[in-house]
């Protein structure tokens, strides 16, 4: 399925993103089953999580050490936001 692009991420505490699509669709994603290990694992440094970003034209998102979660998974493992 092609998901549709992000126009914004937001960190919220504790290692929750909130995603918000193109659609105008809002949804919420876990991180936390993903901080695992020496290379995902600085994503429990809350200043470090707090820093993720929006790649150009939407396609995903990523941290400054290259750490990212397929798009697909963004969308497809993420709740919608009432």
């Amino acid at each position: 399925m092609l998901q549709p692009r992000l126009t914004s991420v937001e960190p919220i505490d504790p290692m929750l993103l909130r995603l918000v699509y193109e659609t105008g669709e809002t949804r919420l994603f876990d991180v936390a089953p993903y901080a695992q290990g020496p290379w995902y694992g600085a994503l429990r440094d809350r200043a470090y999580f707090r820093s993720v970003r929006l790649l150009p034209g939407g396609v995903g998102i990523e941290w400054a050490q290259g750490q990212d979660i397929a798009p697909h998974e963004l969308y497809e493992l993420s709740v919608v936001c009432q």
